[in-house]
């Protein structure tokens, strides 16, 4: 099941956003690195894919163009991207945090 999320920046409600915190500064944070992981995986993803395409014959000089590999790249291309996916999860409460404790019992982050 793909989830709807925009491919545009939209204008989003800030105290909307640090409602699940009560802080906006811990929501960005917790948006970061959640788009920072998801990027990641889509890295992965992507290399993962590209990498049956790679021939030992190619050189910096001189590289192939191949129909499925450019179709793979273009797909990608199209996602949203990875902090749009973030923001999106966590507007739909599909994204899950918690703040670590310290030694001293006080939050952080």
């Amino acid at each position: 099941m793909e989830k709807k999320i925009p491919t545009n920046t939209i204008t989003r409600d800030i105290k909307a956003l640090s409602q699940p915190t009560g802080n906006i500064y811990e929501s960005v944070v917790i948006l970061s690195r959640r788009a920072n992981q998801i990027a990641l995986a889509e890295k992965k993803e992507l290399s993962k894919k590209l990498e049956d395409f790679k021939n030992e014959r190619d050189t910096k000089d001189e590289v192939f163009e191949n129909k499925e590999q450019i179709e793979i790249s273009k797909y990608y291309e199209r996602q949203p991207k990875p902090d749009l996916v973030a923001i999106a999860e966590f507007e739909n409460d599909e994204l899950y945090f918690r703040k670590a404790k310290a030694e001293d019992g006080e939050g952080v982050e």
